[in-house]
């Protein structure tokens, strides 16, 4: 990292911590715990490609420096699932150039067999070893299929109470509990608080089949809960800081911001730094 980026990330962290995560933190326990892990940067911090829905690719990572992330779950309106080998080559060259590796594809929604052959055919070609992906439960089988041919693990994603098929992570586990353990789950905490259900204590529950993380709070514990910066809602991120290190967790906290969209970058930068401040004041 340059020295610029160093002092950047340094302010970041300071100041938006020192703003808020001082206050927050105050009430979550954190005392002097010490998490089980050498380093902070263990835990990889990413940005889910919807965050971006918005901007261009290049607007995206210019977001993305700003906060010194390196790593991207990639979405199909920034790298479209018909795209060339050069084209995806030239998408990996640009997020390279600016540190960022792009780690899975995703969420993708497949409402076909034939959607769920495109996704794995995209997903190879990518060059990544991870689908976030919503499938029909009647697929699941043919699904199990998939991930032993590709060898490419499938991570279903949870969206709350107004998803019929995978509202939260008991649900999801339900439905792959005997399949191939390639098969597992993004597990959305912000959803899955939104349906009712503990994320911590889901992350200590399902710790096996949780490939990828999306990290964000929700201002309520019920569906009219709405995505706000990660150190204002009713989610204890510390504790889910600590369960996550507890458990061993190797996946990426892809980091989803869903509040002012279309102008996000004050509540990223609030967010990511609350996330940094909770990192250091643990460990």
């Amino acid at each position: 990292m340059s020295q610029s980026k160093k002092n950047r990330r340094d302010f970041v962290k300071k100041s938006i911590f020192g703003a808020v995560g001082g206050v927050v933190l105050a009430g979550s326990n954190l005392k002097a715990e010490t998490l089980p892990f050498a380093k902070p940067a263990e835990l990889k911090l990413a940005f889910a490609g919807y965050t971006f829905v918005h901007f261009k690719l290049k607007e995206a990572i210019e977001m993305i420096q700003k906060v010194d992330v390196n790593y991207l779950c990639i979405k199909d309106f920034h790298l479209p699932m018909d795209s060339t080998d050069a084209e995806i080559a030239a998408f990996h060259k640009r997020l390279a150039d600016a540190n960022i590796k792009g780690y899975a594809v995703g969420p993708i929604y497949s409402k076909t067999q034939e959607a769920i052959d495109k996704a794995f055919d995209y997903a190879k070609r990518v060059g990544v070893d991870m689908i976030v992906g919503i499938p029909r439960i009647e697929d699941l089988s043919y699904l199990d299929s998939k991930v032993k041919e590709y060898n490419i693990r499938f991570a279903i994603h949870n969206h709350g109470p107004e998803d019929k098929l995978y509202p939260n992570a008991t649900v999801i586990m339900s439905h792959i509990k005997d399949l191939d353990d390639r098969i597992g789950m993004c597990f959305d905490i912000g959803h899955n608080m939104r349906d009712g259900h503990d994320p911590v204590a889901d992350i200590k529950k399902y710790k096996n089949r949780i490939f990828d993380l999306h990290l964000k709070n929700v201002s309520a514990a019920k569906a009219e809960g709405k995505t706000i910066e990660l150190g204002r809602g009713v989610i204890d991120i510390p504790a889910v800081v600590k369960m996550l290190a507890k458990t061993n967790y190797t996946g990426h906290l892809a980091m989803e911001y869903e509040k002012d969209m279309k102008d996000p970058m004050a509540g990223i930068a609030e967010s990511v730094g609350y996330y940094r401040g909770v990192v250091d004041a643990l460990g």
